[in-house]
């Protein structure tokens, strides 16, 4: 069995769950990784979906590696997942995870805690995760927390994060066909990415149910190529998501007051790993202009890293440990390497 407990128990279990993957990792008081393992399946719980426990319990299995397991796997939980966006969901949420009967005690927070731990040894600051939806949240040095609901359009959201911009691109892509607005290079590659002859044949897909809704996230990395070909919709786009990340990273400083001291501003999910420098560019100004001391950090790391570091934090590890773990707990543990 896994861990150096007489009961075989691991004293953490940490999870990242969201829209594309889970990870899963099992680890012990003194940081070593007992398991780790990367699942591909969807799992946002929120609430228009049925609660993708499924998908948890495969990423577990494989961390676990066990045909037969005895429950609890951990003695404390720490579930990172998408969709605990409002105090209601963290209820839900927990409800349906503690009954799986993973881990004696469980420990929710939204996937953006995750990032920010990870992202810092300070504890607090600001973290922005823009993978297929856009969230932020804001941890100050006295522990007051900042967060915003992240539900779309209902919530005041605007350009939120790769779902919106694969959304965009289409619009764009048949304004651009019917000269309803500019040419541009994504009224070719918008279809040809899903194998289609023209934009309006996406429309068609998605409107008959065809193509599913959430596939346009996938759009998100050829909207970055049509930009860095000097297509001035795509930059457009491009601009109108940072501005919101901005937007958004700069309401949780000021709401934290933190506005004149140093900090770090923490980057995660798929959206910033374009590495594009006049994204990034555009972020940085935008929140250094609210606060000039702020560090931009664009997570290299796994999210998940920061789960498990919160779990060692609720075990009270000392530094030892969470530097154990930061060296062990890489992308290339979790069967994964971050493309280049």
């Amino acid at each position: 069995m896994l861990g150096k407990f007489p009961d075989g128990r691991a004293a953490i279990l940490a999870i990242d769950a969201g829209a594309s993957k889970v990870d899963a990792v099992l680890l012990d008081r003194q940081g070593n990784v007992l398991g780790a393992a990367r699942h591909h399946a969807y799992a946002n719980f929120g609430l228009d979906h049925k609660p993708p426990l499924d998908a948890l319990d495969a990423a577990i299995r494989l961390a676990d590696g066990h045909h037969e397991r005895l429950l609890p796997l951990a003695d404390v939980g720490v579930y990172c997942i998408a969709g605990a966006d409002l105090p209601l969901d963290d209820r839900r949420i927990s409800r349906q995870v503690t009954g799986q009967g993973w881990t004696k005690t469980v420990v929710l927070r939204n996937d953006t805690f995750a990032v920010l731990r990870a992202g810092t040894e300070r504890k607090w600051g600001v973290a922005v995760v823009c993978g297929s939806g856009l969230n932020c949240t804001g941890v100050g040095p006295d522990g007051r927390v900042v967060r915003f609901p992240s539900l779309g359009e209902m919530s005041g959201d605007r350009a939120h994060g790769g779902g919106w911009l694969g959304t965009a691109a289409v619009g764009v892509a048949i304004r651009g066909r019917d000269r309803r607005g500019p040419r541009t290079e994504l009224e070719r590659l918008v279809p040809e990415h899903f194998h289609m002859s023209r934009p309006a044949a996406v429309m068609e897909a998605l409107y008959v149910g065809k193509l599913e809704e959430r596939r346009l996230k996938e759009l998100a990395p050829v909207v970055f190529k049509a930009a860095s070909h000097g297509d001035e919709v795509a930059r457009g786009l491009i601009d109108e998501l940072a501005d919101e990340v901005v937007a958004t990273a700069n309401a949780a400083i000021r709401r934290l007051r933190i506005a004149s001291r140093t900090f770090e501003v923490i980057l995660g999910g798929g959206v910033f790993r374009s590495r594009d420098a006049r994204l990034l560019s555009r972020i940085r100004e935008g929140i250094t202009a609210v606060a000039p001391h702020a560090e931009m950090r664009r997570l290299d790391s796994p999210p998940v890293l920061g789960a498990a570091l919160l779990g060692l934090d609720q075990a009270r590890a000392g530094k030892a440990a969470h530097e154990r773990l930061r060296q062990q707990l890489t992308d290339a543990r979790l069967g994964f390497t971050v493309p280049s």
